[in-house]
C-alpha cells in the first residue's frame, strides 16, 4: 500500500501480526480505511507492516474478530520524539533556553557602521547616534522607527544633506550624504621655482611667472628656473610662480644582490584549532596544546551563522597552523645583475614620480664577492627638477 503523507509528523509504528486469520485482518484494514504500508507476509502465519499511530488504536476490535495478536517492534515520528523530550526535562529546558538566547541575541544591536562620511568624523556621527539610542548592545525593539531616527540625526549634524538609518540583522548602518562645500583654494605666498638638483634643461613650461632659463642650459641646485618677480627695478610685483621644468639628471647607484635567496615553503603538515564564537568571545573546543612546528603560518576562517538575510552574532572559527620550512635557492650572476638593475629603476621611478624617464644606464663597476654581486651603475634620467622657494620681502633673483 502507498505510504501516507506526513506520517513522520502524525506518528507511526511497525507491528508484527501473528496467529489467527491474518489475511482476513488485512482485508478488514483495507475496508475500514486504516492506512498500512510496507506489508510483508511470512508463510501466512506472520506479517509485518507499518501503521499510522491514530489507526493503531483502532486495531483492538479487529484483532478480536480475526483472532490475531500484535506486537510493536518499532516506533517513529514526532509524537514519540515529543514524549521522549518531555521525559528529559533538563534537555528540554536547555533547548528552550538556547532558542530564547538565540532570539534575544539576534534582537540586539551588535555593530554600528557609518558610511559615506568624508569630512565629518565617524566618532562625531557615532556620538550623535548614541544620544538617539543607537549603540552596540542596544535592544532592537527599543529603537524608534528608522525614518524618525534619520530625521533626528540630520538635525543633530547640520553639515549633512541626508542621513539614512537601516538595520540588517544585528548591524545598523548609518549612511551619510554630506553637504556640498565650496572648494577652498589654498592660500599661496609669492614664490620662485628653483632647481632641486644639478641638471640640463630639456623643457620648460611657465604657467605663471617669468622663465629665466632655456632649453639645453645647465643649471645648479638652487638656481631660479621660473621667477615670481615681475616688472623692472622701479615697478615690481611678486606672484606665485607656477609651471613645470624638466631636465637631465645623472644618478649613481651602488647595488648589491645576494646570489642565494631564502624563502619559506609549506611542508604539508598542519595543526588545527576549533572555536565556538559568541559575539567578541571565542571558546576553544579542540586542538589544545602547543604548536609542534618551529616555523609556521596561521590561517583563520570565521564563519558566522546566518538565518535568511540576517547574520547572527555567533558562529565558529577555525585556526590552522601550517608548518613552513626555509629553503635556499642559488642564482646566477646574470640573474643578480638583472634583479639589481630592476630594483634601482623602481627606486628612481618611486622617488621622482609620474613622468620620469630613464634614458640610459651604464654599469661602471661590477664584482662578485662573499656570495653577492656588487655593482656601481650610472643612470641618465629625465625628471621634474622644479621645487618651490618662498619669496621674502626685498628678495631678488
Amino acid at each position: 500500500m502507498k505510504q501516507p503523507s506526513l506520517y513522520k509528523l502524525r506518528g507511526a509504528v511497525r507491528i508484527t501480526v501473528t496467529g489467527g486469520d491474518i489475511e482476513a485482518l488485512i482485508n478488514t484494514l483495507a475496508e475500514q480505511g486504516l492506512e498500512v504500508w510496507d506489508l510483508r507476509a511470512h508463510d501466512g502465519r506472520k506479517a509485518e507492516m507499518n501503521i499510522l499511530l491514530p489507526h493503531f488504536f483502532r486495531l483492538r476490535p479487529l484483532l478480536k474478530r480475526t483472532g490475531c495478536r500484535v506486537k510493536v517492534t518499532q516506533r517513529s515520528g514526532f509524537p514519540f520524539f515529543a514524549a521522549r523530550l518531555l521525559r528529559r526535562k533538563f534537555f528540554l529546558g536547555g533547548m528552550l533556553f538556547f532558542v530564547a538566547a538565540l532570539f534575544a541575541l539576534s534582537s540586539m544591536v551588535w555593530n554600528v557602521e557609518v558610511k559615506g562620511n568624508v569630512t565629518i568624523p565617524t566618532d562625531e556621527v557615532l556620538a550623535a547616534a548614541k544620544k538617539e539610542g543607537i549603540y552596540p548592545f542596544q535592544w532592537g525593539f527599543r529603537l524608534q522607527s528608522q525614518d524618525k531616527l534619520s530625521g533626528q540625526l540630520a538635525l543633530a549634524l547640520p553639515d549633512v544633506t541626508w542621513i539614512g538609518v537601516s538595520k540588517e540583522g544585528t548591524t545598523i548602518t548609518i549612511q551619510v550624504v554630506e553637504s556640498a562645500q565650496p572648494k577652498r583654494e589654498p592660500l599661496l605666498n609669492p614664490r620662485h621655482l628653483v632647481s632641486k638638483t644639478d641638471a640640463v634643461i630639456t623643457q620648460i613650461y611657465a604657467e605663471q611667472g617669468r622663465p629665466v632659463v632655456q632649453k639645453d642650459m645647465r643649471v645648479k641646485k638652487g638656481q631660479v628656473l621660473i621667477s615670481g618677480i615681475l616688472g623692472d627695478e622701479e615697478n615690481t610685483k611678486t606672484i606665485v610662480a607656477k609651471g613645470d621644468v624638466r631636465g637631465l639628471v645623472w644618478r649613481e647607484y651602488e647595488v648589491e644582490v645576494p646570489l642565494v635567496q631564502k624563502h619559506n615553503t609549506m611542508t604539508g603538515d598542519s595543526k588545527e584549532r576549533f572555536y565556538i564564537v559568541l559575539g567578541k568571545w571565542a571558546v576553544q573546543l579542540w586542538g589544545y596544546g602547543n604548536t609542534p612546528f618551529t616555523t609556521f603560518d596561521t590561517e583563520s576562517n570565521h564563519k558566522p551563522l546566518t538565518w535568511r538575510s540576517f547574520t547572527l552574532p555567533m558562529g565558529w572559527l577555525t585556526e590552522k597552523d601550517l608548518e613552513t620550512q626555509e629553503q635556499e635557492e642559488q642564482h646566477t650572476v646574470e640573474w643578480a645583475r638583472t634583479k639589481g638593475l630592476e630594483g634601482a629603476r623602481n627606486d628612481i621611478m618611486a622617488k621622482n614620480g609620474k613622468g620620469t624617464k630613464i634614458l640610459s644606464e651604464k654599469i661602471l663597476h661590477e664584482k662578485k664577492e662573499n656570495g653577492k654581486v656588487y655593482m656601481k651603475v650610472l643612470f641618465e634620467v629625465e625628471e621634474s627638477i622644479a621645487e618651490e622657494l618662498p619669496l621674502v620681502h626685498s628678495q631678488g633673483e
